[in-house]
């Protein structure tokens, strides 16, 4: 789940011509885009460890889905707060703060002597996330030149999935050498606490390159640090007319100075309703079930059958094909357009999910020797199974993953743009609680409801689209301002969704 955040971004017609891009701009974009590694880390490492948790702690379906979910909790202040904090300290001290967070809360939960301080060491890592979630995006934006913003931008979103892959890939490799992830490893603990911490090595590592990073040109302009902010914008950015540029950047800071949470005010129930399309979206990215996916499919897997180092491989073989979908998404939305992509994920995560319904419906309950209830799908429904839930990781990570962050970095207008991003990427941290904490529970009542309901909510979000969400594609920021502030009535009336 990240994305660009435009409205902190600064406008460059004027010196954009003159930037030629450089290296060092890509190398502090990576750098920066190492906060993304770690929330797509932080985020899905839980996967492997959710069994022996539940085994180790007693854990019942309420306190498993909290345990999993309770980051998310963290991820919602520390982006709330992020932004803030930036404003009067500086972008690159609230990476470092993000990277302490990371390391604190790996070494933290690999030491947990209970649920309940495991469970406040994963809501540590989560506001390092949250705040990594807003100011990676926002920092690439200032320090990239316009023209080729879009791509650098991108980055945060690969190193989400990348960080995703490279927690599956460790939890299958420490569970893979111990035996199990319950099994004790190194120093005679247990496979799973090593799972949590080897995420201290890249939070170690976006420490150091954080240090090293330059600050924002926009946070020096704000501080009258002009000087500083030309040899950025020149060294870095590549801007020549440098003079120009910290004009446009004074310029843009003092119109958002005029911008507050109460110009998202509105007649749609209290809210401007493009505002509401932004929490929509981001409330149905959330609800077709995907962290379902990566929080619990090594459960899953395990479920129907499979031995518990094989159910890990396959949920590496699903955060290998997010990675190539997503790289697919960065190809094809500035040439197919959002809209049309979007109707067709819903489209294709509706089928998969059904026809995961469908199969879990065959299951047969089956109690292991030890009094544990668990399910087991026969050939060929297992195969199927497996099939539909790696076809809805790709409907969904070449379309509703990357490009609900695209739409809610162009879709507001501009002076409302900084507070409804805020507002949207906190309801989305919200509905990714909601939806994790709920699926055990949900999965108590059966696979197939649960599926069934994630196929429902995929149905609805293609309506969702096809009525209320306008196509951004080839429209500048100020196009779109004029349009997105009608009804949504009244943009169907001229064609605009």
């Amino acid at each position: 789940m990240s994305g660009q955040h435009e409205g902190t971004g600064v406008t460059t017609r004027g010196a954009e011509p003159t930037a030629q891009l450089n290296a060092r701009v890509i190398g502090i974009s990576i750098a920066a885009a190492l906060g993304g590694f770690l929330f797509g880390f932080d985020t899905a490492v839980i996967n492997g460890a959710v069994d022996a948790l539940k085994e180790g702690f007693a854990l019942g379906p309420g306190l498993t889905g909290f345990a999993v979910s309770s980051a998310l909790i963290g991820c919602a202040l520390g982006a709330w707060f992020a932004g803030p904090l930036a404003n009067r300290r500086g972008r690159v001290p609230v990476m470092v703060v993000a990277a302490v967070l990371f390391l604190v809360s790996a070494i933290g939960s690999g030491l947990a002597f209970g649920i309940v301080d495991l469970i406040a060491w994963r809501m540590i890592g989560g506001l390092g996330v949250g705040a990594a979630s807003v100011i990676a995006p926002a920092y690439i934006a200032e320090v990239s030149p316009a023209y080729v913003r879009g791509r650098l931008g991108s980055l945060q979103q690969l190193a989400i999935v990348l960080g995703i892959f490279a927690a599956l890939l460790s939890d299958a490799l420490f569970a893979n050498l111990a035996g199990g992830s319950a099994a004790p490893f190194w120093f005679g603990l247990e496979a799973w606490r090593w799972m949590f911490m080897a995420e201290a090595l890249p939070a170690l590592i976006y420490g150091i390159f954080a240090f090293g990073l330059p600050e924002s040109p926009r946070f020096l302009v704000a501080r009258g640090r002009d000087d500083e902010a030309a040899r950025v914008l020149h060294e870095f950015t590549g801007v020549d007319r440098v003079n120009l540029m910290i004009e446009e950047i004074r310029q843009s800071l003092v119109s958002e100075r005029r911008e507050s949470l109460a110009d998202l005010k509105g007649t749609m129930f209290g809210l401007k309703p493009i505002v509401w399309t932004g929490i929509l979206l981001s409330v149905f990215q959330q609800a077709v079930g995907i962290n379902v996916i990566f929080y619990y499919s090594t459960t899953l897997w395990r479920s129907v059958g499979f031995g518990e180092s094989d159910a890990l491989t396959v949920t590496v073989i699903t955060s290998v094909t997010n990675i190539v979908v997503t790289l697919v998404a960065i190809a094809l939305v500035d040439k197919v357009g959002r809209r049309p992509m979007l109707l067709a994920g819903s489209a294709g995560m509706a089928l998969s999910l059904a026809v995961m319904a469908v199969a879990f419906s065959t299951a047969v309950p089956v109690v292991a020797a030890d009094g544990t209830f668990t399910v087991s799908l026969a050939a060929p429904w297992s195969t199927v199974a497996l099939v539909a839930a790696n076809a809805f990781v790709v409907f969904f990570g070449a379309t509703w993953g990357p490009l609900t962050w695209v739409l809610l970095g162009e879709m507001f207008p501009n002076r409302i743009r900084a507070g409804a991003l805020a507002v949207a990427a906190a309801v989305q941290w919200v509905a990714n609680f909601a939806i994790s904490t709920t699926f055990p529970a949900l999965a108590d009542l059966g696979l197939t409801f649960a599926y069934g309901l994630y196929a429902a909510m995929a149905v609805l979000s293609g309506l969702f689209v096809l009525r209320f969400v306008p196509e951004t594609k080839g429209r500048t920021l100020e196009q779109m301002s004029d349009v997105v502030e009608l009804p949504p009535r009244q943009r169907r009336v001229r064609g605009e969704v």
